[in-house]
């Protein structure tokens, strides 16, 4: 390392960039006035700036630049300026008023010893001002994706924006003020009054975040116990089965003794999460816990102690393990309150979660409760796209192992189940995983990978869409990815189905990794004829002739008329390669034709 590079970081940052319209016509007009005017502005904006954790870089001549830790605190300092600046000239003629544009961006900065920064970054919220129309902000899309869930505050889109000395093109967005009697993005919400718990169309469990704690005597850390906070909120918003109390509501409580059950009858909710944050050192501790707020119960806690070498790498860490592991954990408090009441005085939801258990158990007699909880649910409401899609889910299951009168009939229905779930919601996460599913079942992987896409950008915490990419990646011929994907999945779900182990065992057995696919089909508790056909095709690939004989014969023993051909015909690959390694494999541990 040079003398010069221990003196200069790269990080990440909010970067805003301001300046004045019409400013050389301004002071041709009236220097005086310009001057003072100029001073006021910079008031303004040093004044916002603090309030929300920026730090002023330069001001020179007519010109702004700041950086932020988080890309809400910029937004919300630039429209709070905006708004400011605007109320102080209201009383000024419109031609001698003086305006600002403003641009955002979140990227990377180079930032020197002395609080300087440059980089890319700086040029693109350059470019952004630019585009801003004056009292007005632009924002990256890097800005958009990161806070259009977190502000009142709407985005239009510019479209792509082709500026000097970036050589790839900026999509651009306009914020503006939402209608008139919406509170402006970063405003305090009005107090809630009591009230029971809400209830979206469907009975879901609801659940509010409250702002993680600082434990660290160290103001510095609190952007960061604010920014775990609202990544959970973010993520947990994209479970549509969790009803999730937005950001402004959460933290008008930032700072303040909170009693859990009068904060969640004030909010209406069943579940509030809580946490905090402490750093010692070089190492940073968060804590969190999920609580029944009805019995005031804790229902799971968590500790993560990290190395504090890159802080926004452990807040997306730490956000995902959290997120991940808080679905589940309602969704079994939900089934314990489900659990008792008698099935016709469920709720759509109840039913929906029900049936999923039972699905997952993947034999016969609980498929069909399954089944008939869902159409009890759809019953209570036709129009509750989620149980469509897990209809259809559970009809798929019949449908592949056989358990329907009419194979053709039950595909009709599963076709009509999603097309009515796709009707009614096209963001639900599980419509689009089914989908997929569907449609690589009838070896559509063009189709098939289109919503599988579509599944993951709408939920990629999700254990399920998690498992299917690696699954798809499998058949379109990159096991290797898809290892990678299906081992993500059991992380996300350490009490997974046993069906995990099926397709970490295909993708192995695909990448040539027999031994690693012997071990994933050992895991499996009560393996059928394809499982031991697996087990039987991955020891004759690794010379083990006696063990591939023993598992042919417990094959046969299961199936009598097992046959390559039928093996194949459960398979989806989309490489004929990769098909005829299948073939052959099964051919070598002894297999009929």
């Amino acid at each position: 390392m040079t003398a010069s590079d221990s003196k200069t970081r790269q990080r990440l940052a909010a970067i805003l960039m301001a300046d004045a319209a019409g400013y050389s016509r301004l002071m041709s007009c009236d220097e005086r006035g310009t001057v003072a005017a100029l001073d006021d502005a910079r008031a303004v904006f040093r004044t916002a700036i603090d309030a929300h954790r920026g730090r002023v870089i330069d001001m020179a001549g007519d010109s702004v630049l700041a950086v932020f830790e988080t890309a809400s605190g910029a937004v919300v300092s630039a429209l709070a300026i905006q708004a400011e600046l605007a109320r102080r000239a209201a009383d000024v003629a419109a031609d001698c008023r003086m305006q600002f544009r403003i641009g955002i961006h979140l990227g990377d900065v180079i930032e020197k010893d002395d609080g300087t920064v440059y980089g890319d970054g700086v040029n693109i919220a350059a470019r952004l001002e630019g585009l801003a129309e004056p009292g007005g902000v632009t924002v990256s899309d890097a800005v958009q994706c990161a806070v259009r869930q977190r502000l009142d505050a709407a985005f239009d889109d510019i479209g792509e924006q082709r500026v000097k000395n970036i050589p790839t093109p900026v999509r651009a967005y306009r914020v503006r003020e939402l209608a008139a009697g919406t509170p402006r993005a970063g405003a305090a919400p009005a107090p809630a009054p009591a009230a029971a718990p809400r209830r979206d169309r469907v009975d879901k469990p609801s659940i509010a975040v409250l702002p993680f704690d600082n434990m660290s005597g160290d103001p510095e850390q609190e952007f960061f116990a604010d920014g775990i906070t609202e990544d959970i909120i973010t993520e947990l918003s994209r479970f549509r089965e969790l009803f999730v109390i937005s950001r402004n509501s959460s933290f008008k409580f930032k700072g303040k003794p909170v009693e859990v059950q009068k904060f969640a009858q004030e909010l209406g909710v069943q579940y509030v999460v809580e946490g905090s944050v402490r750093k010692a050192g070089r190492r940073v501790r968060i804590t969190v816990q999920l609580i029944d707020a009805e019995t005031d119960r804790h229902l799971w806690a968590e500790r993560y102690d990290r190395d504090l070498e890159d802080i926004f790498a452990i807040q997306d860490e730490v956000t995902t393990s959290i997120v991940a592991t808080l679905p589940g954990r309602v969704e079994a408090a939900a089934r314990d309150r489900a659990a008792r009441l008698t099935t016709d005085n469920m709720a759509a939801y109840e039913c929906v979660l029900t049936g999923k258990v039972l699905h997952h158990r993947s034999n016969r007699e609980d498929n069909a409760k399954a089944q008939r909880l869902l159409d009890r649910a759809i019953e209570l409401d036709p129009n509750y796209a989620h149980a469509h899609a897990w209809k259809a889910c559970v009809l798929g299951q019949t449908w592949t192992y056989n358990w329907c009168e009419s194979r053709l009939e039950t595909q009709v229905q599963i076709m009509q189940a999603l097309k009515t779930a796709l009707s009614l919601d096209d963001n639900d996460c599980d419509v689009h995983r089914i989908l997929a599913a569907v449609n690589l079942i009838q070896d559509k992987h063009d189709q098939a990978m289109y919503h599988q896409r579509r599944a993951l950008s709408l939920n990629p915490n999700d254990d399920l869409v998690v498992v299917q990419q690696g699954e798809m990646l499998t058949w379109l011929g990159q096991p290797e990815e898809g290892i990678d994907w299906i081992k993500k999945a059991m992380r996300l779900n350490p009490y997974h189905p046993e069906r995990f182990w099926s397709h970490l065992a295909r993708a192995c057995f695909a990448a040539r990794r027999y031994g690693e696919a012997v071990d994933a089909l050992k895991c499996i508790s009560t393996p059928d004829a394809l499982v031991r056909a697996g087990l039987a095709a991955c020891h004759a690939q690794l010379g083990a002739a006696e063990a591939a004989e023993e598992e042919r014969l417990a094959t046969l023993a299961l199936a009598p008329s097992f046959t390559i051909a039928e093996c194949l015909a459960t398979l989806h690959y989309r490489d004929p390669a990769h098909r005829e390694h299948h073939r052959a494999s099964l051919e070598l541990a002894g297999f009929p034709a």
